[in-house]
C-alpha cells in the first residue's frame, strides 16, 4: 500500500504570515522576535523559506518605523499588481466582486467566524487567519484554490525586489505549490546605514510623512470577545 505524505500542521505559521502581511505598526514590530520563533518551532516550512522570512523580519527590525510603514503603503496600497485583496486580481471593479465577497463571507460564517463591520473577506491576512483554523489537509486545499492569485502577487513582489515576496513564497509552499527562491538581501554596510544624506539633494519619501494607519483586521468567533481573540500572537 502506498503511503501518502503527511501534511504538516501549519496553523501557527499561517497566523504568522497573516501578521507579517499586516500593517507594520508598533504592535507588530514589538512581536517580530516571537513571530520568528513561532515559525522555526512549528517546522511547517523548509529551511530556505525560513531563511527568507528571517531576512524580511530582520529588515522590519532594522529599518526606521516611518520608513517601514511608508514602504508598506507604497507597495500594497498604491498598485493593483501587489494588492492584498484577492478579488482585486480576479474581478477588479466589476459587479462580480460583490457576490464573490458574499460567498467568501458565508464560508467564514459556516465555520463560526465573523468579520467586524467594515472588514473585507478577501484581504489576504483575513484569508490566512481563516485557513489557520482548518485541519491541515483542508487548509492546503483551501489555499490551493487561490494559488494562482498568490503566484501573481509573488511575481509582482519579486519584480519589485521586495522582501515581502518571502511571505508569498512561503504561502505558496503551504498551498502545495512551488515558487522560485527569494533572494535574501544582505544587511547594508554599517557605513552606508549611518551615512548622512547630501544636503538639499531633493526630498525623500522615507520617513517624512506618516501615512494614515488602517485599522487591523481580525476574525473572531461570535461567542468570543470582540477584539483580538482570533490571532495566536498579540497585535
Amino acid at each position: 500500500m502506498a503511503l501518502f505524505n503527511s501534511i504538516p500542521n501549519a496553523s501557527k505559521s499561517l497566523r504568522v504570515l497573516a501578521m507579517l502581511l499586516g500593517y507594520p505598526d508598533a504592535g507588530l514590530r514589538a512581536h517580530l522576535g516571537d513571530l520568528r520563533t513561532a515559525l522555526h518551532e512549528e517546522h511547517a516550512l523548509p529551511p530556505q523559506r525560513l531563511a527568507e522570512l528571517d531576512a524580511l523580519i530582520a529588515t522590519l527590525e532594522r529599518k526606521a518605523a516611518l520608513e517601514v510603514e511608508a514602504d508598506y503603503v507604497e507597495l500594497f496600497d498604491r498598485g493593483r499588481a501587489t494588492s492584498l485583496h484577492l478579488f482585486e486580481h480576479v474581478h477588479g471593479d466589476s459587479r462580480d466582486r460583490g457576490p464573490a465577497m458574499i460567498d467568501l463571507t458565508k464560508t467564514y460564517e459556516q465555520s463560526g467566524l465573523f468579520l467586524a463591520e467594515g472588514e473585507l473577506p478577501d484581504f489576504v491576512p483575513v484569508v490566512l487567519e481563516f485557513a489557520s483554523t482548518l485541519a491541515p489537509r483542508q487548509a492546503r486545499e483551501f489555499l490551493s484554490e487561490m494559488a494562482h492569485i498568490f503566484n501573481a502577487i509573488f511575481a509582482a513582489l519579486q519584480k519589485r525586489e521586495s522582501p515581502y515576496a518571502a511571505v508569498l513564497g512561503a504561502l505558496l509552499e503551504l498551498a502545495g505549490e512551488k515558487a522560485s527562491p527569494v533572494e535574501v538581501a544582505l544587511d547594508e554596510p554599517i557605513d552606508a546605514v549611518w551615512q548622512e544624506p547630501v544636503v538639499f539633494d531633493g526630498c525623500s519619501s522615507k520617513g517624512q510623512a506618516r501615512p494614515d494607519q488602517p485599522q487591523p483586521i481580525h476574525i473572531v468567533p461570535r461567542a468570543a470577545r470582540p477584539a483580538g481573540s482570533s490571532s495566536g500572537a498579540q497585535q
